[in-house]
């Protein structure tokens, strides 16, 4: 009689996690039992983000504020730098901001230069983490080496190659593993680096093309406010890999990445017929049309 009950304890605690990874966990089960953000880990650290003009990159510059950060914010557009570090100040007027305009495109003579100011801001105090959060053509391996973290911001598609999705893909897939060879290059420096593979996340307001495209679909978003958060978590915990989705992408990437063989059988099946489907129609690529979701004209 004891094992009945005990057995009905544990298959009903299984239902229960069950219930809640498939409607309510928005991220890979490491990363959502970590708990908040760790704010000793940052307090009064330097912190260094490219891409923080806009976007993600603006979000997580006011949560890393938030936590006591000292900042470096890098962007093409100095004039939305900033506005960013005012808007920064406006509500932490404690925070210490710095802007460092800077181009990933430009050479390897120039990101130097710029790596070595990022240094010397903050009574050269160095940089304790490193945020690569806008896009770059190819990897920037002298930045990360002059921080103690670095955490990069990736893609479901990263982790998923979904029909539709190709080239952009294979461009996630590399970088994915670049940076995970050299976090093992660097582990021995005390240099640690994270990969946040978000899946399909809600856009600023301010992208007027980008709240089109969402207004079309029943695709369900994480908040670009959560994804930052969970992205802190993970960088704070010193998790190596976080994923950001809710359902069915979470479930995807789970299959794919444990159990392969059926993972791709369900993106051959349903997903290549979907997409086709889509196509037909007009429609454009989402997670929701792959996966059954309906998409309104």
């Amino acid at each position: 009689m004891l094992l009945l009950i005990l057995f009905a304890l544990l298959a009903g605690a299984a239902a229960f996690l069950l219930f809640m990874f498939a409607t309510v966990v928005d991220g890979d089960l490491t990363l959502v039992s970590r708990g908040p953000p760790r704010r000793e880990r940052v307090d009064g650290k330097v912190v260094w983000i490219t891409g923080a003009s806009r976007g993600i990159g603006e979000v997580l510059a006011m949560q890393f504020a938030n936590l006591g950060a000292k900042l470096i914010l890098s962007a093409r557009n100095k004039d939305e730098l900033e506005r960013v570090k005012q808007n920064i100040l406006s509500k932490n007027p404690d925070s210490r901001v710095e802007v460092l305009p800077m181009d990933l495109s430009a050479g390897e003579k120039s990101l130097k230069q710029v790596v070595h100011a990022a240094e010397s801001l903050f009574s050269n105090a160095g940089v304790d983490y490193m945020i690569h959060n806008a896009a770059f053509e190819r990897p920037k391996r002298g930045a990360l080496e002059e921080s103690e973290e670095g955490l990069k911001m990736s893609s479901a598609a990263g982790k998923v190659p979904a029909p539709g999705q190709a080239i952009y893909s294979a461009s996630k897939h590399a970088l994915n593993g670049y940076f995970a060879s050299l976090r093992s290059e660097l582990c021995t420096k005390g240099i640690k680096i994270t990969v946040v593979c978000p899946g399909p996340i809600e856009t600023p307001q301010s992208s007027a093309a980008a709240s089109s495209v969402q207004s079309h679909s029943s695709e369900r978003r994480v908040s670009v406010e959560r994804c930052v958060e969970l992205t802190i978590i993970a960088a704070t915990h010193g998790l190596k890999e976080a994923w950001i989705s809710y359902q069915p992408v979470l479930t995807v990437m789970y299959l794919v990445q444990y159990m392969p063989t059926i993972g791709y059988w369900l993106m051959d099946k349903v997903g290549a017929k979907r997409l086709d489907a889509a196509a037909k129609k007009g429609n454009t690529y989402s997670w929701n049309l792959i996966f059954g979701g309906k998409k309104s004209a």
